[in-house]
Parts: structure tokens; C-alpha cells; sequence
């Protein structure tokens, strides 16, 4: 990977940590592996030495104290407007920049929303995701892992009318059954979310996503994302496997 072209650049790392978790209660600060859960995220930014700034985005203050033990910006405690169920994670970024804006004047150029559910996240993917954006001059870097070959939707296939057709509407006898002539697909990962700023005020359409954007493809042994207490279990086995 080729060094960061334009060190001037700001990159503000947002961990959103809302508390009132159902799946796992507590599951933003519950001990995970030794430590609190989103400190593994905070110190993978931290040693990534990539970001001029991390902060916590959190509607709990116990959320807010453990984050500020780990070192932490916490500069606000996010409404409880933007902390329920159901609230997209959008307008929760939204807020904060507007906050550091509007508040201290911080006008960040990049934003990576850094998920505390994936603590197998290593510091040089965040490292290398952005020294993506800046060198390629992508929109946006999403995580990303390879389908497997067996599940390339180009085989996929749904009902019509009680009949088999490929999903993209085609008969079934125009699928591609060589696997060499079929396209690399991806689906996306809760890892890495590193997009301009501007992107998520546009006035039309205000997104996360450009016009550009660049995957990173993470390794399998690094993907997790932990919302239920199987995926907590299975996340700590990986944990302790790749520290070994």
C-alpha cells in the first residue's frame, strides 16, 4: 500500500454507542476479551494514526464515562431523538459534525463511522481504507468480503407464478454455469464506512455512498459483527485465535 498522498486532510472517526441495547444489554461497555467492547474499535483508530480526531457519539452517561476512561472525545450526549430503536445512523453523524461545527469550529474533510460491534477490526485496515480514499480520490471506502461461489447471485433464482426464473428476470437456461465466467461479487460489512463529509449534506440526496467508491476487501478471519450472545461467543474465539 502506497503512503498517504495528502497528510493535511482531516479524518474524524465517529463511534456511535447508543445505550438501551436489547439483544445484548450493556453490549457497548460489557467486557469483552478484557476490556470494554468499544474500546477495541477506539484503540484500533487510535493506533491507526490516521485519525486528528475520535469521538464518541452516546445518549447514556455511563457509555459516556467508560469511553472517556479509554480515552475518548465524548464533547456531547447525543438526544434521545436520535437514540431509539429504529433511528438510522444518518441523521446520528449528521449531528455530530454539525455539533464540532457549530460548536467548535471543526470542519472535518473525511468521516469513518467506527462500529464498536466489530472488535476483530484491525488498526491497518482503517490505516490502509484510508490511505485509499485519499490516494484514489474515491467518494467513498466500504468493507466489503467475496460471496462464495456457490451463492453468486448470478445463479440466484426466484418464482414466477409458481416457476423458476434468475433474479434478474431471464430464463433459467441463460445462467453462467462456468464459475470462471461469472463476475467477483461482495456484499458489505459493518467494518468500514469512510466517506467526504460533504457527502452526507448533499441537498438532494444526502448519503453515505458517492458516485465513487472504492472497496476494501477484509479477510475472513477479521469479519464479525455482534448483536445477538451467539455472535458475542463466536466473535471472542476469533478474538483470542488471531491474538495467538
Amino acid at each position: 500500500m502506497s503512503k498517504i498522498t495528502n497528510k493535511k486532510k482531516k479524518v474524524l472517526g465517529i463511534i456511535p454507542a447508543r445505550g438501551g441495547s436489547k439483544g445484548i444489554p450493556g453490549k457497548n461497555i460489557k467486557n469483552f476479551c478484557g476490556k470494554p467492547l468499544l474500546a477495541h474499535i477506539f484503540e484500533a483508530a487510535k493506533n491507526s494514526g490516521v485519525f486528528d480526531r475520535i469521538i464518541v457519539s452516546t445518549d447514556d452517561e455511563k457509555i459516556a464515562q467508560v469511553a472517556k476512561k479509554c480515552g475518548a472525545e465524548v464533547p456531547f450526549i447525543r438526544p434521545a431523538r436520535l437514540a431509539q430503536d429504529k433511528t438510522p445512523t444518518l441523521p446520528v453523524i449528521q449531528h455530530a459534525v454539525n455539533y464540532l461545527k457549530e460548536n467548535e469550529n471543526y470542519n472535518p474533510d473525511y468521516v469513518m463511522i467506527l462500529q464498536p460491534t466489530v472488535p476483530l477490526t484491525q488498526s491497518r485496515h482503517l490505516k490502509e481504507a484510508v490511505e485509499l480514499i485519499l490516494n484514489k480520490k474515491a467518494d467513498t471506502v466500504l468493507s466489503v468480503a467475496e460471496i462464495p461461489e456457490s451463492f453468486n447471485p448470478c445463479n440466484a433464482m426466484v418464482l414466477d407464478e409458481g416457476f423458476l426464473k434468475l433474479y434478474n428476470g431471464l430464463p433459467v437456461r441463460q445462467r453462467i454455469p462456468r464459475r470462471q465466467d461469472r463476475p467477483q461479487t461482495f456484499w458489505s460489512i459493518g467494518c468500514i464506512y469512510l466517506f467526504r463529509t460533504d457527502l452526507i449534506f448533499d441537498q438532494k440526496e444526502p448519503s453515505f455512498y458517492g458516485n465513487k467508491i472504492l472497496p476494501y476487501i477484509l479477510e475472513k478471519e477479521c469479519i464479525c459483527d455482534i448483536n445477538t450472545p451467539e455472535d458475542w461467543d463466536i466473535a471472542a474465539k476469533s478474538y483470542k485465535k488471531l491474538r495467538k
